[in-house]
């Protein structure tokens, strides 16, 4: 009796290939998937911003571009609306914005995780006088005792220096908007209006046309102790690391001195040439350990 061959079908073999191949390729694409989310760019939030604060956002740029080749590519996106200090610590503790740059105080370090490397080196705490310039011979007369007792200071009732000046016995008038001040001075409802030397020119340059009265003070200055730091929410540990680190490295290759020379070289250049009495004040606010502001760099 003829019994005819019997010959096996490939299908079986080929089902099995096949699904070795997808295990695979499942298996491939699950280790690829960590490598693609590093190298996607993050992008950071942050306030304040405009001209005044582009050097600080620059620097912020650098640090992380010094960390880039370990933590991936970053972009910068400023906080499009007008917001108080207060309201842009709300934003950066409520994670709608990832870093700000501010000024530092027991509070403040309370509610926000600082970086703690000044990134102006001191220079904000060297005050330059704003004031009408009708009033410059009679302040350029005044000894410290009546520099402190007869003349009345303006600030935003938000910045961290007012408690400092209130507590070395200075009157000071307050308002809650930065741009209300310039008018109250030229109105006469306080003497000076204290900035820093990265602020002065500048400010008083954008205010010229408006207020012409206004002048810088030619014959004093204020200087506290005042660092500025860049924060982050509490729980962002991981950007305070990589921010930390890339500024510690901008320090070491001197591309930190670098671009902090290049946007306040006009100051230092005037500083220099200046004989301003200096009028040295504690700050009663400042977080206990913080260490002297090193103004190498700008003043010594």
């Amino acid at each position: 009796m003829y019994i005819p061959s019997v010959t096996r079908s490939p299908a079986p073999r080929f089902a099995s290939l096949l699904k070795f191949l997808i295990v695979v390729a499942i298996a491939l694409n699950l280790f690829a998937r960590p490598a693609q989310a590093e190298d996607r760019e993050k992008t950071f939030r942050y306030f304040p911003s405009g001209p005044i604060y582009e050097y600080r956002w620059k620097l912020l740029e650098l640090a992380l571009s010094h960390t880039q080749a370990t933590d991936g590519r970053t972009h910068l996106v400023p906080y499009g609306q007008e917001a108080s200090q207060n309201r842009g610590m709300e934003l950066l503790q409520t994670g709608q914005i990832d870093v700000i740059a501010l000024g530092t105080n027991t509070e403040r370090e309370s509610l926000m995780l600082p970086i703690k490397i000044d990134i102006l080196r001191g220079l904000i705490g060297y005050r330059l006088l704003l004031i009408r310039a009708a009033d410059q011979p009679r302040i350029a007369r005044m000894d410290e005792q009546a520099f402190r007792e007869q003349l009345t200071f303006g600030l935003n009732s938000q910045w961290a220096d007012v408690p400092i000046m209130q507590a070395s016995g200075f009157t000071v008038v307050t308002s809650s908007n930065y741009e209300n001040l310039f008018g109250m001075l030229a109105a006469k409802r306080f003497d000076a209006f204290p900035r820093g030397l990265n602020e002065a020119a500048r400010e008083l340059e954008e205010h010229k046309d408006q207020y012409p009265q206004l002048v810088i003070e030619n014959s004093k200055a204020l200087f506290f102790p005042y660092p500025v730091y860049f924060w982050v929410n509490k729980s962002d540990t991981a950007l305070a690391r990589r921010i930390e680190h890339g500024l510690n490295l901008s320090l070491a290759d001197g591309s930190f001195r670098k671009l902090f020379e290049t946007y306040h070289a006009k100051e230092i250049s005037a500083l220099a040439k200046e004989h301003r009495r200096v009028i040295r004040l504690a700050n009663p606010v400042l977080p206990a350990g913080t260490p002297e502001p090193d103004t190498l760099w700008w003043w010594k």
